[in-house]
């Protein structure tokens, strides 16, 4: 089995409609600083009506096979992590796999566990391949999710929206690490019941799973003495991002728990965590792809040999903790210039136009 298997591409897409939370607040009746300091939230990206997730996966997957450079009769394997599925038995991997025209000797499917499907996609593929049953062939993973609440829900605010695609095979982006540290237990934090249009969120419990998961992930990390690097020697950490408080409080909870001086753990989310959260701030949470933005926007422009971790978190509740090494093409960033664009092109709507778009959901 070989162990030198990661991220070939990464390819990411948003919509190209957002709402500046200021604007929000302003229609609910909020202050501003309640969105923006109170959440850490900047902006959010929004799908119209005539976007679905499957769009958000397709861009994303054609920038990111564009950026491999490699051919679709190459991939053997496509997996689309989702909390935005089109059918509860039709995979998303179907709608992506016909635009994409990848088709025959492939394994396809959607994975769902909330936020954490994402990143089980990524670990099955390295798995995959590891296992020699690729046998030469790269797999695709894809996140993508848009993020609605009811109008005046308290997550309101947070929604967003996005896809980042991965070409999984040799490590040129990032390899990932074999070894990782996950943590499960049953939980209803955060669950949408079958044919509802929005979830259902118990606040506190859903921050206090993740708090206990990024908790039980770090200690296991902290606590394997065979475990390949450590905290001192990894450049970012990256989280999935409901909101970036949340993060931060999660952060400070793990550094308290395993026994860090409060100015250490501080120190260590002001430069390891917050900038990983760039992209997040503009997005909002986008559900199982909102780790992965981060992780992509860590990755940009580093030297091969950077470390990372990135700790994945879904509601019901499962988490993951995996370490990532970047790799020669991290570098260059192809991916980066898409976003950047993306982000640029945005258009941004007003109040009634927000209200007309929430009418037509």
């Amino acid at each position: 089995m070989t162990h030198h298997v990661g991220i070939t591409a990464l390819g990411t897409a948003i919509p190209a409609t957002s709402l500046r939370l200021d604007e929000l607040a302003a229609l609910r009746g909020a202050n501003p600083d309640k969105y923006r300091l109170g959440l850490g939230c900047d902006s959010m990206s929004l799908a119209d009506p005539g976007t679905t997730a499957v769009d958000l996966a397709t861009t994303a997957a054609q920038r990111a096979i564009r950026h491999w450079g490699g051919d679709v009769d190459q991939i053997g394997f496509i997996a689309v992590g989702t909390e935005s599925a089109l059918d509860m038995s039709r995979p998303l991997s179907a709608w992506v796999a016909d635009r994409l025209g990848l088709q025959g000797h492939v394994r396809s499917y959607e994975v769902k566990h909330a936020c954490y499907g994402g990143t089980l996609a990524l670990r099955q593929a390295v798995e995959w391949i590891g296992s020699g049953a690729a046998r030469g062939k790269v797999a695709l993973v894809i996140a993508a999710d848009i993020a609605l609440y009811a109008p005046e829900h308290p997550g309101e605010p947070t929604q967003g929206a996005g896809a980042v695609a991965m070409i999984v095979g040799e490590p040129r982006v990032a390899r990932v690490i074999p070894a990782s540290y996950p943590y499960s237990e049953p939980a209803f934090d955060f669950w949408r019941p079958t044919g509802e249009p929005f979830p259902r969120v118990q606040g506190k419990l859903s921050l206090d799973c993740y708090k206990r998961a990024a908790e039980s992930c770090f200690r296991a990390w902290a606590e394997d003495s065979e475990a390949p690097f450590n905290l001192e020697a990894t450049t970012a950490l990256c989280f999935h991002v409901p909101f970036p408080k949340m993060v931060k409080k999660a952060f400070l909870h793990v550094g308290e728990q395993l026994g860090w001086p409060e100015e250490l753990a501080t120190h260590t989310f002001d430069t390891k965590v917050a900038p990983t959260m760039t992209w997040n701030r503009e997005i909002g949470n986008s559900y199982t792809a909102s780790l992965w933005v981060s992780v992509a926007s860590a990755l940009r422009g580093v030297d091969p040999g950077t470390r990372l971790a990135a700790f994945s978190y879904g509601s019901g509740c499962g988490a993951e903790l995996l370490l990532l090494e970047a790799g020669p093409e991290a570098r260059a960033s192809a991916w980066a210039t898409d976003m950047d664009a993306d982000l640029a092109g945005r258009h941004f709507l007003d109040i009634p136009a927000y209200e007309a778009l929430r009418a037509d959901a």
